[in-house]
């Protein structure tokens, strides 16, 4: 058996841009990318906790250092720059793995920075 696991976190950051024109995805800093364990075409979830509104999508990675969190396409409708956000993905394993697996979460500074 298979379940689905919290696999990544990107733990309360905030919308810098958010770009309607733009295919669609979530635009995320290289750096937290990477603190968080997460790579580019990633399906992840977004969960806004100014509105209430959740949404999956995938990832694009933005520039390192920047702190760019930028919604697009139809996602730019669910949140607004200042918004705070809360980004995770899940993995798929054997319930025995699952049981020990230890997920990547992380806690950026208001800045979208790492700490």
């Amino acid at each position: 058996m298979h379940i689905q696991v919290l696999k990544s976190k990107i733990h309360r950051v905030v919308v810098t841009q958010a770009d309607i024109n733009y295919i669609g995805s979530i635009t995320i800093d290289e750096d937290l990318m990477n603190a968080a364990n997460l790579i580019e075409n990633e399906k992840v979830q977004v969960i806004n906790l100014n509105n209430g509104e959740r949404l999956e999508t995938y990832v694009i990675k933005g520039d390192r250092g920047s702190g760019i969190i930028c919604l697009n396409g139809p996602a730019a409708r669910k949140a607004l720059v200042g918004d705070i956000v809360i980004v995770i993905s899940f993995a798929s394993m054997d319930f025995e793995e699952a049981k020990t697996f230890k997920p990547t979460v992380i806690f950026p500074a208001e800045n979208n920075k790492l700490r």
